[in-house]
């Protein structure tokens, strides 16, 4: 252990040896000592220019300073520079940018950016996305009849009316639909099932603000009926409060198409979606439902109560005053 005295003297030593031009581990050799010794001795010891060797990047560093401070963004001297942004920050994040952005300006860029990004983006993911598509349609293939009437029946249940417990029984084939490609499939499964083009009747149901004489034709030319077949249209009254989305040149309203006598035809399609829907189940016996799948809870108006309301959980029940029980 040295003492106060020689360590001051072990420290004139090594500054004299280090202004000599010495580099430290010649020192070190000299005095025989190590860092945890040499480095206290030499605190404040700038060291000798020779040991200083120029760097790399220090013209560009220069120069991203200047341009910082003229005013430009970290983007733009990266950019004019061919650097990194993280070497710029490096070097000029102690320099204040001159000026500050405004609310707009900030916004324009911002928007600038995001524009830039997806024209690079978007390109990649509609091919990803138009690859799985195609894969998905490549699986399928051509329908057989089988499979025609299992979509068709299928999609029927989804758009098509439904005999309803709360109404009176109405077993007739109504399909509504704006999306023409399901018109076409509905069509196909029509035609599978026997049913002729002279049996249908169609309607559009359009909004009173849109072209309704071409939405007439597009329907018109899709189908390939006659005009015979379309009935007056219905037209929904405009109103100014709503925003409308299905607006502009590609809005042609919502298709009705009815078969008539179709009641036998009803009844088949509620056949083909019991099989198709128990084939998905725990494998009893298929039960025909009235109504359409996922149309929420619909109480009975014939059953009591007790079987159509949910039982009350056990705990504090509410009183109610018999003048609202009535008789009974």
């Amino acid at each position: 252990m040295r003492t106060k005295d020689e360590l001051l003297e072990l420290r004139e030593q090594a500054v004299a040896l280090r202004r000599a031009g010495k580099s430290r581990r010649e020192i070190k050799e000299i005095l025989g000592v190590g860092n945890s010794t040499l480095n206290p001795a030499l605190r404040d010891e700038p060291a000798p220019l020779w040991t200083l060797r120029p760097r790399a990047k220090d013209e560009l560093r220069m120069q991203a300073r200047e341009l910082r401070a003229s005013g430009r963004t970290y983007d733009e001297i990266a950019a004019e520079l061919s650097v990194s942004k993280g070497s710029v920050s490096l070097w000029v994040r102690d320099i204040p940018r001159c000026g500050r952005l405004s609310y707009s300006e900030f916004r324009k860029r911002n928007a600038e950016g995001v524009a830039r990004y997806w024209a690079a983006e978007r390109p990649i993911r509609e091919a990803r996305l138009r690859a799985i598509s195609d894969s998905a349609a490549a699986q399928i293939g051509e329908l057989s009849e089988r499979e025609l009437l299992i979509a068709g029946a299928i999609a029927y249940w989804c758009e098509g009316t439904k005999s309803k417990p709360y109404r009176p029984r109405k077993d007739s084939v109504v399909f509504i639909n704006s999306d023409p490609v399901l018109i076409r499939l509905f069509l196909r499964f029509l035609m599978v099932t026997g049913v002729t083009p002279e049996r249908l009747i169609c309607r559009v149901h359009i909004h009173e603000s849109a072209d309704v004489e071409g939405a007439q034709q597009f329907w018109r030319v899709m189908t390939g009926l006659p005009e015979d077949q379309f009935r007056a249209p219905t037209l929904k009254r405009h109103n100014p409060k709503t925003v409308r989305k299905n607006t502009g040149e590609d809005y042609r309203g919502c298709l009705i198409v009815s078969v008539r006598r179709s009641v036998d035809l009803y009844r088949r399609i509620e056949g083909w979606v019991s099989a198709a829907t128990a084939a998905t189940g725990s494998g009893s016996e298929p039960h025909v439902t009235r109504s359409a799948p996922g149309e929420g809870f619909e109480p009975s108006l014939t059953d009591p109560k007790s079987v159509v309301l949910p039982a009350r959980r056990p705990g504090k029940v509410r009183s109610c005053p018999e003048s609202l029980l009535g008789p009974g």
